[in-house]
């Protein structure tokens, strides 16, 4: 039974793979009329044909998807992954600002056309973020576990999923001194919420502040991998 939801994705996944594999390199997608930016950096797997595990970046408040395409770092650039990223409609995202809307159409077309045009791996569709965007990779992800399998939760504040849509697996990671969003106030409330909702939660506390270390990414990639 469809499930409805101010946060469900409608994203068009074809039956088999693109006929001609694309190309690698970083290419922005052509999503009109909206002209916001998404980003999509393709690797040389992807690009012979093979199917890789898609993962989207997104931003954290004042951000770009420019910015949110690096967020892995020389991990991200080197591993076998599709990495998509797109800008927020404001500043961040819709629900941060009151509620599900422009923020979660845009998502749904670059997906349709990441799986449209890419060889994507089913079984490792991954929604992550960094602060709010990783509130809203938690908050998205979580109503959408029929098409995400696992989400990324850099430095979150929140989980507000409208209604929750599957068991996808759940990585956090937070500094614990972090003064922006308190890790007491943030993921150590989090994660027992989630793990008592019969979520996989893998969580990662580092001595830090907010920001997503280079260790931090290498056990999130090993993580996606296992």
């Amino acid at each position: 039974m469809a499930v409805s939801s101010p946060a469900r994705l409608v994203v068009e996944v074809p039956d088999g793979g693109p006929a001609i594999p694309p190309a690698a390199g970083t290419v922005a997608l052509a999503l009109r009329p909206d002209l916001r930016e998404a980003l999509l950096r393709v690797p040389a797997a992807a690009a012979a044909g093979g199917p890789c595990p898609l993962v989207v970046l997104l931003h954290g408040a004042g951000g770009t998807a420019r910015r949110a395409i690096g967020m892995l770092g020389a991990a991200g650039e080197e591993a076998p992954l599709l990495l998509l990223a797109i800008d927020a409609h404001d500043a961040t995202w819709d629900v941060v600002r009151g509620g599900f809307g422009p923020d979660v159409a845009f998502l749904g077309a670059a997906l349709s056309e990441v799986f449209a045009t890419c060889p994507v791996d089913r079984e490792r569709v991954v929604l992550g973020g960094f602060s709010d965007g990783a509130s809203y990779a938690l908050s998205l992800g979580l109503a959408n576990g029929d098409l995400l399998t696992h989400l990324l939760a850099f430095s979150p504040g929140f989980a507000v999923p409208p209604a929750t849509v599957g068991r996808p697996r759940v990585f956090v990671s937070h500094g614990t001194g972090d003064a922006v969003l308190p890790i007491d106030r943030c993921s150590r409330r989090i994660v027992p919420q989630l793990r008592a909702a019969g979520h996989d939660v893998a969580f990662h506390e580092f001595a830090g502040g907010h920001e997503v270390p280079q260790d931090v990414v290498g056990a999130a990639l090993d993580w996606v991998r296992t």
